[in-house]
């Protein structure tokens, strides 16, 4: 099947706005944890800064995918932006006021730019090829990059830090509804091609909602893998992000120092993810995704032997962590979008963003708790051995692999995920 005609389109506007919204997400992942530890005077408190960050992008996490499912990707992917802009006002008025509870508070909230900039991979994905949905979406995780590398260095430049999140998450929402058009959800429902006839398909015509035991069915072997993929890279992922620059800067590195750490650590998540869109593409999905468990174990152990004041290697950590990150999601992402009909896959994909971000807050609150009853070395054998199942789980599918299958469009599928509209074969439908 050819490319859509506006896939093209799409990928720039996704690409542009999630470069500005990013640099919110940014702020957020260097500043969070050092602000509720700051504010608090605790290291455990410290660690539920990034755990309330992973609790507001969990808690919009569905109904992003049911809004989307509703009203489009683009109308939900700017909700969830605006809501991130009031959690970045609430955490600069927190941070002014000293009050950390009004601080995690907002950034539950905050959380909203983090689902916004997670759920944009889907829509990279709606009009993609589907021998090339990886590469899509990586195009679009790639584009982060751009902000969350910018973030910590301009955190250190800006007085308010807070208040540029918000505006970098207004100016992405207001870009995604006024730019991303055609809607690519929408726009896959205009024509649907069964056999040799075109069924012309009412955007305004909306699907039907589909029950949780439909949803649960739909399940199978690749969609669990996939979710156990996402679910502990992002665990792993985030214990060790949330407590490295309470680690460093409890060891005399200042905050440039940790931006740097920071900003590498983010260009292995963001910057590296078109070469793991490209490995999944061609040698699959389960093997991109087996590499990424391998280097979240090894990233792990690298940043727990490293000490306090040792830069360098808690950098070349926080590079292999990054680099796992980016393989557990764009290739878990991947085959999980191909795993289910077509009708289904907005509501997986929001099931998949709800335990990605379940797994980041209690990767979180467990990192915060570890690392004050015990020691950040402790911590990085912890998380290590949490994604040692993930590992032996993709390579044991590796060595019995199934083939994701590409659910095949029936009239009857037609009919069930998006009513027909009286439309004559052939007439445009305008979104």
């Amino acid at each position: 099947m050819d490319r859509h005609p506006a896939q093209r389109r799409v990928i720039g506007f996704l690409v542009g706005t999630q470069a500005v919204g990013s640099i919110g997400v940014g702020t957020g992942i260097t500043l969070g944890a050092l602000t509720a530890t700051r504010l608090s005077g605790s290291v455990a408190i410290g660690g539920l800064g990034a755990t309330a960050i992973a609790v507001g992008a969990a808690l919009l996490a569905v109904p992003v995918a049911v809004f989307a499912r509703r009203f489009g990707r683009r109308r939900a992917l700017a909700a969830a932006y605006w809501v991130g802009a009031v959690g970045g006002v609430g955490c600069a008025v927190a941070s002014a006021l000293g009050s950390w509870p009004l601080l995690l508070v907002a950034l539950v909230a905050f959380g909203g730019g983090t689902a916004a900039t997670l759920a944009a991979r889907y829509a990279a994905a709606d009009l993609a090829n589907p021998g090339r949905r990886a590469g899509a979406m990586s195009t679009v995780v790639w584009a982060t990059t751009f902000g969350v590398i910018a973030a910590p260095n301009l955190a250190v430049l800006v007085g308010a830090p807070f208040l540029l999140s918000a505006g970098a998450f207004l100016l992405a929402g207001v870009g995604i509804l006024a730019g991303l058009r055609p809607d690519p959800l929408l726009a896959g429902r205009v024509a649907v091609v069964v056999g040799d006839s075109c069924c012309g398909v009412g955007a305004s015509e909306l699907p039907r909602r589909h029950t949780r035991s439909e949803v649960w069915q739909a399940i199978g072997p690749n969609v669990r893998l996939a979710l156990l993929g996402v679910a502990l890279c992002n665990t792993a992922m985030t214990g060790m992000m949330s407590m490295m620059p309470v680690q460093m800067a409890g060891g005399g590195s200042t905050l440039v120092v940790v931006g740097i750490v920071v900003s590498v650590h983010v260009a292995g998540m963001y910057a590296a993810s078109p070469l793991f869109g490209v490995l999944a593409d061609r040698i699959g999905r389960v093997p991109v995704l087996t590499l990424g468990a391998a280097l979240v174990v090894a990233g792990a152990g690298v940043c727990g032997m490293a000490s306090a004041h040792d830069a360098p290697q808690m950098a070349v950590g926080m590079i292999m962590l990054g680099c796992g990150w980016s393989a557990g999601v764009v290739a878990g992402s991947a085959l999980l979008t191909e795993s289910v009909p077509a009708g289904l896959r907005p509501s997986t994909q929001g099931l998949a963003d709800l335990v990605l971000n379940l797994g980041g807050a209690l990767g979180g609150l467990l990192a915060g708790l570890v690392m004050s009853a015990w020691s950040f070395t402790v911590l990085g054998l912890v998380v290590g051995f949490a994604a040692l199942p993930l590992l032996m789980a993709c390579m044991g599918n590796t060595l019995r692999p199934v083939a994701p299958v590409e659910p095949p469009a029936s009239l009857q599928e037609v009919a069930d995920t998006a009513r027909i509209s009286r439309v004559s074969p052939g007439r445009s439908v305008a979104l």
